[in-house]
């Protein structure tokens, strides 16, 4: 009895520890459909963004560039963009969706 808590404690203080540093989301954090994670720049700024960025080209083309750059082997399972948070904002600023 006394492994198992020490277990869940363990865990619940790994959860606390990722979301102190935006690692995982809460479930009230993101809408629950049509919307998606990415993490930007150096800091790995997370960005809520709308699905139907997907099929715009000029976010089609930060995905490429994520593609280039870190294959399909994200660290952390997490999407992140290959630019710095400025031009981020600017190129999500002109997709209408």
């Amino acid at each position: 009895m006394g492994v198992r808590l020490a277990s869940v404690l363990r865990v619940k203080e790994m959860l606390q520890q990722s979301l102190k540093s935006n690692r995982i989301s809460l479930a009230s954090d993101i809408p629950k459909k049509g919307y998606f994670t990415v993490y930007v720049g150096e800091t790995e700024k997370r960005f809520v963004v709308p699905i139907a960025y997907l099929q715009d080209p000029m976010f089609q083309s930060l995905l490429h560039k994520a593609e280039e750059e870190y294959g399909f082997d994200h660290p952390g399972g997490l999407l992140r963009v290959p630019c710095n948070e400025d031009t981020f904002t600017i190129i999500t600023s002109q997709i209408m969706c």
